[in-house]
């Protein structure tokens, strides 16, 4: 990713301009942004920078593995919503 698009989302994120956008859900149930100023479309969604489609789908399911067992150990220190949450990895 560009340095000027990292800058564009970076500044989106801190001023929470990106919210007023709109969002959508990845298969995980990351929700990414929609339209942020200064960043193309297709830049957003992690999955359509992959040339790779498959291979994107089984890294993002190790690393949903991952999380999942990470969190399991502050998971009795959570509320409903967050562990509502949580990436599904199918």
């Amino acid at each position: 990713m560009s340095i000027q698009h990292t800058r564009a989302l970076l500044n989106a994120a801190s001023t929470a301009s990106w919210t007023r956008s709109g969002s959508s859900r990845t298969d995980l149930r990351l929700r990414v942004p929609t339209d942020v100023p200064g960043v193309p479309s297709q830049v957003l969604n992690p999955r359509d920078t992959w040339p790779d489609k498959a291979a994107y789908d089984e890294k993002a399911r190790h690393l949903a593995r991952l999380f999942i067992d990470n969190f399991k150990q502050f998971a009795d220190q959570a509320s409903p919503e967050v562990l509502a949450a949580a990436p599904k990895p199918g």
